[in-house]
């Protein structure tokens, strides 16, 4: 994300936060924890966006840990796509929405009150689909996740 030109980076550790600091030391981050991790991503994308209340920051790019096929050049265009705080803009591959995610400001408060489970702002960005702008990222980044031990394969 440093790469992509984004500053600050705020990272929302869950279930191994002690262990994530102490391995993976993360120079020039701010590290968040969010205590309800159990809950799903739809709770660290609230406690991500509570992090930024009094940042001043016009906008917050999205990427998910377990993608790291994505890297700073899909996530510079999607960050280029920022125009104002009522921005919501998205990597695409080939022509279906993925991450990294851009929220302007004005969303933030509509995508913590949608924010549940393993759905993070799908549920608003769903609602809000035709203010979304998709950037296609395909040929700059693959978009798989590492969920199990079998997709550590991409990685090779």
């Amino acid at each position: 994300l440093r790469e992509a030109g984004c500053a600050p980076v705020h990272v929302v550790l869950g279930a191994s936060r002690e262990a994530v600091r102490t391995r993976a030391p993360l120079p020039g981050c701010v590290l968040v924890d969010n205590p309800d991790w159990a809950h799903g991503m739809g709770s660290s994308l609230r406690a991500g966006l509570a992090s930024l209340r009094d940042s001043g920051a016009r906008a917050v790019l999205v990427s998910l840990v377990d993608q790291p096929g994505i890297g700073a050049v899909a996530a510079a265009r999607v960050r280029d796509a920022y125009r104002s705080p009522a921005t919501l803009a998205a990597a695409a591959y080939q022509g279906r929405r993925g991450h990294p995610v851009l929220f302007g400001r004005d969303h933030w408060a509509g995508i913590a009150e949608t924010a549940a489970g393993d759905r993070g702002a799908r549920d608003y960005l769903r609602a809000h689909a035709g203010a979304v702008t998709l950037i296609e990222c395909g040929e700059v980044a693959d978009a798989y996740d590492i969920d199990t031990a079998e997709d550590l394969i991409h990685l090779e």
